[in-house]
């Protein structure tokens, strides 16, 4: 399934909504593939856009500034104040087709899947970014803030959700993940694979397109007051309980257990875990590897454990932060993390 930008029928609009991150930065010359941030430059949306001139004919581009931040210093409240922005756009501009977000790659995959989960419009959220500032030799971000504007204006990207278009792929938010530090190439989806492309001309091919299963899996889109704290305890070998009753004497409402594949947390980490449940903090393991599920198993559901399903650890600690913020109990998370 493709489409290109009808150019005959309406121009198609789409909103960029700048949010920092090394597509808006700065390098001090042609190679700085690596210390670019010191140069203290960050671009705002619009600068971005009036440097890269026209980016796809057909499509009218409405720049939206939202905050000049690096992907390492985002936060949960930064995530609620986005996710409001994006549904105050959806709200008041019906003639938007859809919503391409910039930012930083270092945490770009847990913005996407925290916008996923309340993301409630048929018009898809595209986030982007770049592995080179857009000034140095090679860079990628412009070449890739094109291609998420074409999936963000393309009819056939209705009801796809929240994605994330990265070196000319779409991926889907539960999925995707960065595996590489400096490549081009650095975003995959390891378990399925990418959804689609963006082909040459800008036209949209989706051939394995399906119903985003995160969709609507809340009411509310945005989560109101603090967000709960969760955190995530990784295993490896000789792991002890330190940290994990250092998250529970820090008021956790939740644990997430990173452990060894195909989800099992140390032997030294087991025991706090079980304390932690007993305490009345919630438990969920998850697994270090990237393919495959942590079903709800007899072995940790009878002290009080969850399964992580298929999401790795720092997407569980995001949909369990959601759905504590509403209230939910552990059944009920347990449903979605097996639904997700």
């Amino acid at each position: 399934m493709s489409a290109s930008i009808p150019s005959e029928a309406r121009a198609r609009r789409v909103a960029v909504v700048g949010a920092g991150g090394t597509i808006a930065m700065h390098g001090a010359h042609p190679f700085d593939w690596v210390d670019y941030g010191d140069t203290g430059i960050v671009h705002s949306v619009a600068e971005i856009l009036a440097a890269a001139g026209e980016i796809l004919p057909g499509v009218e581009i409405v720049p939206v500034e939202f905050r000049l931040l690096p992907s390492t210093g985002i936060t949960p409240a930064d995530w609620c104040d986005l996710a409001a922005v994006i549904d105050r756009l959806l709200a008041t501009d019906p003639a938007l087709d859809g919503i391409v977000v910039t930012h930083g790659t270092a945490s770009l995959e847990e913005t996407a899947f925290f916008l996923a989960l309340g993301h409630r419009c048929d018009r898809p959220v595209v986030l982007t970014g770049a592995q080179r500032p857009p000034n140095t030799t090679a860079s990628d971000a412009i070449a890739n803030l094109r291609a998420a504007i074409a999936v963000a204006a393309a009819p056939v990207a209705r009801g796809l959700g929240v994605v994330v278009v990265m070196n000319g792929e779409i991926h889907a938010a539960a999925d995707v993940t960065k595996g590489g530090n400096h490549q081009l190439d650095a975003f995959v989806s390891p378990e399925f694979g990418p959804l689609g492309r963006i082909e040459a001309d800008g036209a949209v091919t989706l051939p394995r397109r399906e119903a985003d299963p995160l969709r609507l899996v809340f009411a509310e889109a945005v989560p109101s007051g603090p967000m709960p704290r969760v955190d995530i305890a990784w295993s490896h070998a000789g792991a002890d309980g330190v940290a994990i009753d250092a998250f529970v004497a820090a008021s956790a409402r939740a644990i997430v257990s990173a452990g060894f594949p195909p989800g099992r947390a140390a032997n030294g980490e087991r025991e706090a875990l079980i304390r932690a449940a007993r305490a009345g903090v919630l438990v969920v393991q998850a697994s270090r590897a990237r393919r495959g599920v942590v079903p709800d198993q007899a072995y940790n559901r009878a002290v009080g454990i969850l399964g992580g399903g298929r999401l790795p650890p720092h997407k569980v600690r995001i949909l369990v932060m959601r759905a504590l913020a509403l209230g939910l109990d552990a059944a009920e998370i347990q449903r979605l993390l097996l639904a997700a």
